[in-house]
């Protein structure tokens, strides 16, 4: 089982489930990774978002930041969901960048902001939604983690190319669902 298994049932969302269920699978083995994995997903995610959703203008530069603060970004998926991303983003620089020790308290975190992320990403553009919660007794405990994916960096320019024709019908799907999409409360407390 896995939190992320609703993505499979629609292909367009593989690469960024399989790279999440990944970061979930080794959360007790490497916080760290788990985190950075979060981070990936959220950013193949996104990409993915600008290659589908005509509301979406690429920026200058195609890295995470400019992507996430573009004003049209922000306010598709609305302050809540942002500041979840933006949580996964500085957790993510942070470990890559920084030496010292991650918590999984703060894994688990990013995994359930990834997950609240991805689930509105299906609200909005898949062709069936069923609602999903994050189940922390569902990340496995111990165990040796998959081989990670071999999912390479993600070409925007191609996955704009190759999803133009789902533009206009993806981003309608979203301008209806979105606006029936219920924020999860932000609650950062308990972790």
């Amino acid at each position: 089982m896995s939190n992320f298994k609703f993505l499979l049932s629609d292909p367009s969302f593989a690469p960024f489930a399989e790279v999440a269920m990944s970061a979930e699978k080794i959360l007790h083995i490497d916080p760290a990774a788990c985190i950075l994995n979060c981070r990936r997903s959220m950013e193949f995610a996104v990409k993915w978002m600008y290659s589908v959703d005509k509301e979406l203008e690429m920026p200058y530069q195609d890295n995470l930041q400019s992507l996430m603060t573009r004003e049209e970004f922000r306010s598709i998926v609305g302050p809540d969901i942002w500041r979840r991303m933006d949580y996964i983003r500085m957790k993510g620089n942070n470990a890559a960048h920084n030496t010292g020790k991650i918590s999984e308290a703060a894994a688990m975190l990013c995994l359930e902001n990834l997950h609240i992320f991805l689930d509105f990403v299906a609200y909005c553009y898949a062709d069936e939604y069923t609602e999903t919660k994050f189940d922390p007794k569902l990340v496995p405990t111990g165990v040796a983690p998959a081989p990670a994916p071999q999912t390479p960096d993600v070409d925007l320019q191609k996955l704009i190319e190759e999803n133009k024709k789902l533009k206009e019908q993806l981003t309608a799907r979203r301008e209806e669902q979105q606006q029936t999409y219920v924020p999860k409360p932000l609650d950062i407390s308990e972790y």
